[in-house]
């Protein structure tokens, strides 16, 4: 048997019709059957009321990358300029699941905007665009993004803290990631610890502490380069090894609950 991950979709227009489709990108489910070894399982922007129902029957929850950003109205920010991607619905299922997950101990991997909403659901805040501020990168999507390899190659380095879980993967003190991102932490969320750290100070990992489980996010995407980079399949596999744990524990009660 093959632990279940969910895998939190964004609401997009959808044919010439623009209707609303829940969707979440192909990469991740590649990576959930690949080096997660599981059953994926879309989840969709349902919103807080089915979020505890979810969450038990869950092995471990991949939280999605999008073009969206989260609303600031969650974290007390200002409104975004004119033309910025949102995904309300997405938001309102996103947040709450983030919490329970944590809350019962399901294994929670935040990737890009899955780790903005980890800062913002415990607490956070978010930089918009982080390449409008003084001192600071530009992360977003290079100009050449219809080009894969240029698109999701690496775009800078990250600073690890030494002693972590990435540190160790790794046998490193720093990495080089790819960048497609405009907003990033600007208040670590209670509870959260930062672990990496691009050139510009821009927070690139953090983990829950004190999670009963496997819960961290990276402001990269692992997903994209699992097959030729050693860190990104190395994450997925330790997220695996959780997801087992959990779905064994979980299988063993009901056993306990039928005899």
């Amino acid at each position: 048997m093959r632990p279940l991950i969910g895998i939190s979709c964004c609401v997009k227009p959808f044919g010439i019709f623009n209707t609303p489709n829940h969707a979440a990108s192909d990469s991740y489910v590649k990576v959930v059957m690949g080096p997660v070894g599981g059953i994926p399982a879309l989840v969709p922007c349902a919103g807080p009321e089915c979020v505890n129902e979810i969450v038990a029957r869950m092995d471990g929850i991949i939280m999605t990358g999008s073009r969206s950003n989260v609303w600031p109205e969650y974290y007390g920010g200002p409104p975004h300029l004119e033309g910025t991607p949102e995904d309300h619905q997405r938001d309102a299922t996103t947040l709450p699941l983030i919490r329970a997950a944590i809350d019962n101990g399901i294994p929670l991997l935040a990737i890009c905007r899955g780790m903005q909403e980890l800062n913002v659901a415990l607490g956070g805040s978010l930089d918009q665009r982080i390449q409008d501020l003084d001192g600071r990168m530009d992360h977003s999507t290079p100009s050449d993004q219809h080009i894969p390899l240029v698109r999701t190659g690496k775009a800078h380095n990250v600073r690890l803290k030494p002693n972590t879980l990435l540190a160790r993967l790794s046998g490193r003190e720093s990495i080089a990631v790819n960048s497609l991102h405009n907003q990033g932490v600007q208040r670590l969320a209670p509870g959260l610890v930062a672990e990496a750290w691009a050139p510009d100070g821009t927070v690139e990992a953090v983990r829950v502490e004190g999670a009963r489980a496997f819960a961290m996010g990276v402001q990269w995407h692992p997903e994209y380069d699992w097959e030729r980079d050693e860190l990104s399949l190395s994450i997925f596999q330790v997220f695996a090894e959780a997801c087992q744990a959990r779905m064994e524990e979980r299988e063993g009660r009901k056993l306990q609950a039928a005899e």
